[in-house]
Order: C-alpha cells, then sequence, then structure tokens
C-alpha cells in the first residue's frame, strides 16, 4: 500500500473556531437569540470566513445555532423538549453506572471524586457558577470513567447541548448550591461504602433538579426559551 502522510496538526483553525464558538455558547457568552455573523466572528477571531462557515454548520447541526438564508444566523433558543429528553437518557445512564460504581470502584478514581468535591466547596464561596458547571461534568465523567464507560459517556456529551445550557443557566440564577453540592457528597460517600439503592435513589433525584428548575428558569429568562 503506497500513500503519503500529511503532517498532523494538534487542531485545525477550523476545530479550534468550532470549539471556541461552542464554548461561548454553552458558557452563555454568546446567549440564546443572539445574531452573528460569518464576518464578525472571521475578524474577532482572525481568520478567514471557511472554518467559521463551516463551524457554523457543525453547530447548526447540533442544534445550537439557527441558520436563515437571507436572514443570518442566530443562537438557538433553548428547547425544553430536548433538555428534556437529554436528561431522560442520562437519568438512565447515570443510575445505572453509578450502581456499578457501588459495587466496585477504583481507589483512585474515589480519590479523585474527593478532591473534585472539595475544589466545588471552594467554588461555591467564590460563587464561581462557571467553574462549579465545569467541576460538576468532571464529577460525572469520574464516576463513568471509573466504570470503564467512557465511551457511553461522549455518547452523552453528543446530545447534552440544550441541557447544558439550562444547567448552566441555573447556576448562574441561583447560587444556592448546597443542595448540589450535598447530593453530590452523598453519591460518593454511597459508592464509598458500596450502597447501591441509595446511590440510585440520590443520583435519581439529582437528575430531577433540571424539571424542578424549569419554571424557576422561564420565569427569569422568558426570552431564552422556545415557546
Amino acid at each position: 500500500m503506497d500513500f503519503t502522510l500529511k503532517p498532523i496538526q494538534p487542531v485545525s483553525t477550523r476545530d479550534a473556531v468550532y470549539d471556541a464558538l461552542r464554548a461561548l455558547i454553552l458558557q452563555l457568552e454568546l446567549p440564546p437569540g443572539t445574531a452573528i455573523s460569518e464576518k464578525d466572528i472571521s475578524l474577532k477571531f482572525n481568520v478567514s470566513r471557511t472554518p467559521v462557515r463551516e463551524s457554523f454548520v457543525r453547530l447548526a447541526q447540533e442544534g445550537l445555532l439557527e441558520v436563515y438564508p437571507q436572514r443570518g444566523s442566530y443562537v438557538s433558543l433553548i428547547d425544553m423538549n430536548l433538555v428534556e429528553e437529554a436528561r431522560f437518557m442520562r437519568e438512565q445512564l447515570e443510575v445505572a453506572v453509578v450502581r456499578l460504581a457501588c459495587a466496585e470502584f477504583p481507589a483512585e478514581r474515589l480519590t479523585e471524586l474527593e478532591r473534585n468535591l472539595s475544589q466545588q466547596r471552594a467554588s461555591i464561596e467564590a460563587h464561581d457558577y462557571r467553574l462549579m458547571f465545569e467541576l460538576d461534568e468532571a464529577f460525572h465523567r469520574t464516576i463513568f470513567e471509573g466504570c470503564n464507560k467512557t465511551n457511553t459517556w461522549q455518547v452523552l456529551g453528543s446530545i447534552n447541548a440544550h441541557l447544558n445550557r439550562s444547567r448552566m443557566l441555573r447556576l448562574a440564577a441561583d447560587q444556592q448550591w448546597d443542595h448540589l453540592f450535598e447530593q453530590h457528597l452523598g453519591i460518593v460517600e454511597a459508592i464509598r461504602i458500596h450502597d447501591e439503592q441509595h446511590a440510585a435513589e440520590l443520583m435519581t433525584a439529582h437528575m430531577h433538579l433540571t424539571i424542578e428548575d424549569q419554571s424557576l428558569l422561564r420565569a427569569k429568562y422568558p426570552d431564552y426559551f422556545k415557546s
């Protein structure tokens, strides 16, 4: 077999633009409904319009951008139907995985969860909702990784866009995160003592926070959601 390998670039311009825009949308730096243009983004990032256009296509496929010919592109409004669908799928998998964790979980991963809890406490004291979101994600990812379910976690990431924006919005809207932290604390303790039933109950309640928050978020940010 005769072929020539091209030099491998760590991150292409297209991927870098996509990653940056996706992060801005998910972190609500670009709130739902914001108009964005290829020209403005290319100038801001100092790149040609081609990688920006390709990034717009990918973000539209994920449901994070709405592209209207002759009218422009807008950050999509949060669709609560998609939020609920992602929450439903995540709940089923999170509960199944935490049951596995209670049966067998590496000691070093348990240490990671404990370290994460310490960082969560610090983020609560600092009222840093973006850091709290990142730590929340890392907490759940560590449980999946500890159960050798990394690919399952990655699959969840592909459907979480609308759910994650609503979660970020919830953290920004109300910085009383003690209940969230206490649930995480209880989940870690349940894993430590192999209490599968209690871990499953805690994880189920944890995943239901999104449902409980819907009315609060709609009332506070009515323009961010699809009617």
